[in-house]
């Protein structure tokens, strides 16, 4: 089953077959909504709005353990989360889609990992996306015609607010490419759950460092929103198809995660903590 994550924009997936909205109950508690589930392209998908429908949810208060858990939950064995994000770079211009490969973590309040206490687990994430669905959403964007750059290292901060002047133009000394508010712990999650994990950035701004934008207010993305929505529908559309010929195993080994990550012996596990995590680790159980 693919997952299709929403960001800020969009939060329905049109063109699906059998649609039906479920609740899912975790153990991290509710997810940022209820799931829409159905057929596109002759496979089954799974859609989550982050912030729920209507945008209810600000970027600290997502519960990420439950939207990772949920779409687990359900089946899930390939995600694409789309997000709204700034640009820290002139090449990068608004309505550019960037696939993102490398993320840099500036968040410091939210609970980042399914592990803890009475089970312990160290996941690498020096490769933190899938190479092999980074591929495909590539071929997918360029078939339909969306403006489209493969790699780049997305900036997450806490928010809600945007950045200072400062703030955003010692990002773009460090290197960074976009600037968001939600991919992180989102991939790191991903990840423990050994979920296959791409993150498709759309660029709405130029973030205040440009001389062209002294400030970015709610009503510039907005503007921009619209059209990347349109084409983020374009781009689903076109490689939900795409990921119906699955490997038995991920080239990259995001499905294997967890073979050599969790530190506690067995005797020493919460038996708790043991039986919260089966929806996620429970291959290595």
């Amino acid at each position: 089953m693919i997952g299709i994550i929403g960001g800020s924009g969009i939060y329905q997936i049109k063109g699906l077959s059998s649609p039906a909205w479920h609740r899912v109950d975790t153990p991290w508690g509710d997810p940022s909504d209820e799931l829409l589930t159905g057929i596109l392209g002759g496979q089954p998908v799974a859609f989550l709005p982050r912030h729920g429908r209507g945008h209810r949810i600000p970027p600290t208060d997502l519960n990420f353990r439950a939207n990772i858990a949920a779409l687990k939950r359900l089946g899930v064995t390939d995600v694409i989360a789309l997000s709204a994000v700034g640009s820290l770079t002139e090449r990068l211009a608004p309505g550019t889609f960037v696939i993102v490969d490398q993320f840099v973590d500036r968040t410091h309040a939210r609970i980042k990992t399914f592990f803890g206490p009475g089970l312990v687990a160290h996941v690498s994430m020096a490769a933190p996306v899938c190479s092999r669905l980074g591929d495909l959403v590539e071929s997918a964007a360029r078939s339909v015609a969306v403006p489209v750059i493969r790699g780049g290292t997305y900036l997450t901060i806490e928010g809600p607010q945007f950045s200072t002047r400062a703030e955003s133009l010692l990002y773009r000394q460090w290197g960074m490419s976009v600037i968001g508010m939600t991919n992180m712990p989102e991939a790191n999650l991903a990840r423990e759950a050994e979920l296959c994990y791409a993150s498709v950035a759309m660029v709405t701004d130029y973030d205040c460092w440009h001389p062209d934008h002294g400030s970015v207010t709610a009503a510039d993305v907005m503007a921009v929103l619209g059209r990347n929505a349109d084409h983020a529908r374009a781009l689903v559309a076109a490689i939900v198809p795409a990921l119906g010929d699955r490997p038995a195993m991920c080239r990259s080994g995001c499905d294997r995660a967890l073979d050599h990550a969790i530190m506690t012996a067995p005797g020493a596990r919460d038996p708790a903590m043991v039986e919260s995590l089966r929806v996620i680790a429970g291959r290595v159980l």
